[in-house]
């Protein structure tokens, strides 16, 4: 069972290897992961087991208690012993709003299995399914916690056989995302299975639970549950079917130890020489290699400032130890090596690969950074964000004087939630925050105003993106001086290449080879990868398309930064623009370096790059987001009536117990008065939940007017400017 120790007796078994698993709880909103949590909690004597499922534990976040969701991923050391063997067992509990899905996929990073939480009754969910994609494209092993069980009981009143027929159909659902998501090698092997316990039913609420291993052991039957809840004996079943000695057992058994599980992970997340005697360190996850760790979370702890958690994969990290930051390329001293336990960090100053440390004094470090006691390693592979910030609101301080405490305020909310991106005109005061989500932003509004500044904040506002409709034949821009000459293409960015530099598969930064590889793979061929001027991470990219022209190497980064200044400014409303690959075709440089600086070309390739977008065509994009509603079937044409009325689609309808899933799509910017049209259609009796889907053209009807607001609130002219702007004739 599971119990509580003390930090010397964790610190004598997690040396070693065989006796570690590092786990996540993931699942989709309100499938009580956090209850799930805080029953095994209790089960180790952190918190009183009279509080588990009401207490949160892990949501020790004022805004997590308040809201009744989970926000931030919080880890706690376990002990479990089974057949009088212990384990150490370190957990991540993850959030299940899309809004925070971001720290989802950074706590991934640091686990090897993840039990995914599963409604008995609405089963497999949109968030289920993307939370089990991202699990496996880390290569982390999934097992399933079929939650609510009492549900089925209680709600839909079934025999002991429907109950099974029932649950073998939410096993089958989830082994066909297995089987849609998983790389070749484990759609087999990571299937889950009621006969070899993969698989565990129960109540996180009630605090039981039982897989055939325990059903062997105890005799447990489902028509012993059905009893236990007809003659109100749960206590009974809790007594002989603990929830913590099902769910750890079952993690236990099929979670790999971190030493196993890095054999097949580290290809994955690390594309350096795995022949190298750092690869062959990462592979073995060995004490006595090189210090190698990703950071995937910062905390700011009040008192002792920016907390850096993350994944030691190599190498032993001590209090006082010199550790090099790969990405920013600088140095930092970890003040103290510490792991957590709950919300209360234990100092123990030392730590072995395959553990989650938590340091301090690494003030620099940010999350999704790869720290080194080797300088110059590859770094670890980025992670792979399913989606970008969509919602943004302008803020400023009520008072002027405040300005410099809202800067400092925003600086460490982005060091904590690398998904809010901060835009400050420090001059103007006005400041742009942009999130996931109104959930996501209005999070960190309360953030802000917990750190006592009082602030003011615009409507929500939604982000839009510029892209390229067609293509072009080159066109000629000149620089200002009049003395050097630009021509340039454009055309449709292949999307496959778009989303590699979107999700930091490739980039400027990243391995020669490695880029060159996957670029390959998407169908370019040598010649052009070798062309690759720029890549621009929103999903652009420069292609050098000269042949025997003078100066093109010292004049690179002159035609770069005209090309990037229009990325992050599109010609219709000054919208990031994305999918574009454009191609300088020709040059006429001056001969004097005098006349062909920055100053020249900057200006020269900005006109360049405009003119192809405006000969070529540009069109404005909306974020579209999927929806899925949950509602009482008789209400069903109410909530499509809602859909439908705000641009949206209903795309598929399933019935799942006594209510009806809505699955469909709608725009973002319909989203904002989505609660007062659902409540008023349902009488409150709808719940829902949106997640970002794609990017979609603005249909022409509204595109107009949409661009026409959007350069009006940012005092721009009425109409975007013409081609003739931007061509220079011979």
């Amino acid at each position: 069972m599971a119990k509580f120790k003390s930090t010397t007796e964790v610190l004598r078994i997690i040396k070693n290897k065989e006796q570690i698993r590092n786990f996540s709880v993931i699942a989709h909103v309100d499938h009580g992961k956090t209850t799930m949590s805080d029953s095994l909690l209790a089960a180790s004597g952190i918190i009183a087991p009279s509080a588990a499922g009401k207490a949160l534990a892990m949501d020790f976040d004022k805004e997590e208690q308040e809201r009744g969701i989970t926000i931030y991923q919080a880890n706690v050391t376990l002990f479990f012993t089974q057949k009088e063997k212990e384990y150490v067992i370190n957990m991540i509990d993850t959030p299940g709003h899309v809004d925070f899905s971001g720290r989802v996929i950074r706590s991934l990073r640091a686990i090897d299995g993840a039990t995914v939480v599963c409604d008995a009754v609405e089963g497999i969910m949109t968030q289920t399914e993307t939370v089990t994609r991202m699990a496996l494209e880390e290569r982390v092993r999934p097992v399933l916690f079929i939650n609510k069980v009492d549900r089925l009981i209680k709600e839909l009143r079934l025999t002991p056989e429907k109950m099974q027929e029932t649950l073998a159909g939410v096993v089958s659902s989830f082994n066909q995302l297995v089987e849609t998501y998983a790389e070749p090698e484990y759609k087999d092997k990571w299937k889950v299975s009621i006969q070899e316990a993969s698989v565990t039913f129960g109540s996180a609420k009630d605090k039981w639970a039982f897989n055939v291993d325990i059903m062997k052991e105890k005799g447990i039957t489902f028509k012993d549950v059905i009893d236990a809840y007809k003659n109100e004996k749960v206590d009974d079943l809790v007594a002989r079917a603990p929830l913590a000695d099902a769910v750890l057992g079952m993690v236990v058994k099929h979670v790999p130890p971190p030493h196993v599980a890095q054999k097949y992970r580290i290809p994955q997340i690390w594309k350096g020489d795995l022949e190298s005697d750092i690869g062959k360190a990462l592979l073995a996850c060995s004490d006595d290699g090189p210090t190698i760790m990703m950071v995937v979370n910062m905390v700011l702890d009040p008192a002792a400032g920016p907390v850096a958690i993350g994944r030691l994969f190599s190498g032993t990290i001590k209090d006082g130890q010199t550790i090099n930051i790969i990405d920013a390329k600088r140095e930092g001293r970890v003040q103290s090596v510490n792991f957590f336990m709950g919300n209360q960090r234990e100092q123990v100053g030392e730590l072995g690969a395959g553990n989650i440390p938590a340091l301090l004094g690494l003030t620099e470090a940010r999350a999704g950074n790869t720290i080194s006691s080797v300088k110059g390693i590859p770094m670890f592979e980025g992670v792979k964000y399913v989606s970008e910030p969509v919602v943004q609101i302008a803020i400023e301080p009520k008072h002027p004087k405040d300005l410099p405490k809202l800067v400092e305020v925003l600086k460490q909310l982005t060091i904590e939630d690398p998904n809010l991106v901060v835009k400050i005109d420090e001059e103007s005061g006005e400041t742009l925050v942009a999130g996931m989500g109104v959930l996501h932003l209005d999070v960190a509004t309360h953030r802000i105003q917990d750190a006592k500044v009082e602030i003011i904040t615009s409507e929500p506002l939604i982000n839009y993106r510029e892209t390229v409709k067609g293509s072009c034949e080159p066109i000629m821009s000149k620089s200002p001086n009049r003395h050097n000459k630009i021509f340039m293409k454009v055309e449709p960015l292949e999307p496959a290449i778009a989303n590699m530099l979107r999700t930091g598969e490739i980039s400027d930064m990243k391995d020669k080879k490695v880029v060159s590889d996957l670029l390959k793979g998407a169908g370019w061929d040598t010649d052009t990868i070798k062309r690759i001027m720029k890549m621009d991470p929103r999903g652009n990219v420069m292609i050098n398309g000269t042949k025997g022209v003078q100066f093109i190497q010292e004049s690179t980064d002159s035609i770069n930064s005209g090309f990037e200044e229009v990325m992050k400014e599109g010609p219709l409303c000054k919208e990031q623009m994305r999918d574009c690959k454009f191609i300088f075709t020709h040059f006429v440089p001056h001969e004097d370096t005098a006349h062909r600086g920055l100053s020249q070309l900057g200006p020269a390739s900005r006109r360049a790059c405009m003119g192809a977008l405006l000969t070529a065509g540009v069109t404005i994009l909306e974020p579209m987001l999927a929806i899925e509603v949950r509602v009482p079937t008789d209400l069903v044409g109410n909530v499509a009536t809602v859909i439908s009325g705000k641009r949206g689609k209903v795309l598929d309808m399933q019935q799942k117990g006594a209510a009806s899933i809505i699955v469909g799509e709608i725009p973002a910017a319909e989203t904002f008065t989505l609660s007062e049209a659902m409540r008023g259609q349902t009488a409150g009796r709808a719940t829902w939940n949106t997640s970002f889907k794609a990017w979609t053209e603005l249909p022409k009807s509204i595109a107009a007017t949409a661009i026409a607001e959007i350069r009006k609130r940012k005092g721009l002219a009425p109409n975007p400017p013409g081609i003739e702007e931007y061509i220079d004739r011979e």
